[in-house]
């Protein structure tokens, strides 16, 4: 019985040498984790954002190009650019003095540009027949970054 009871002994002793399991975490491992979760955000936020700001610049070029080859087939049925006055409104809604108008031309509404801003048709344009001008972010002719104009020309 005295082997017995010196394994009873040795279990008491090893219960009180081990540790306690934690049940949570402290108040200081909270605060290391945010810390860390903190500077990661700190890195990746602005890269983030500067991505974000290059992709809006991307989808105003493909609505230009859209926008620009719906113009194209506009002229090809009906023979000339749409007027000033009828804008781009006429590559949805076929225009009183269009006879061979085959539209429409796009799919949808005439979109607005990434940043909110209607495109801007000129007819002529600077340098060919028409142009087509988001004036970027800050719509606002000029500026440079994501502020800077952009032209089907």
């Amino acid at each position: 019985m005295s082997n017995g009871t010196a394994v009873r002994i040795m279990d008491k002793r090893e219960r009180r040498s081990a540790p306690r399991r934690a049940k949570g975490f402290t108040l200081l491992e909270l605060l290391v984790v945010l810390v860390i979760i903190g500077m990661l955000a700190a890195i990746v936020g602005p890269r983030y954002f500067a991505q974000l700001g290059k992709s809006q610049v991307t989808v105003a070029r493909a609505q230009i190009d859209v926008l620009s080859k719906s113009v194209d087939n506009f002229r090809i049925d009906v023979g000339r650019f749409p007027t000033a006055e009828e804008g781009l409104q006429a590559l949805v809604v076929r225009p009183p003095s269009a006879d061979k108008w085959n539209g429409p031309y796009l799919k949808k509404e005439v979109p607005l540009d990434p940043w909110g801003h209607p495109y801007v048709y000129q007819v002529p344009g600077t340098k060919g027949d028409y142009a087509i001008i988001s004036y970027g972010r800050d719509g606002q002719p000029g500026g440079s970054g994501e502020d800077a104009d952009l032209s089907s020309e």
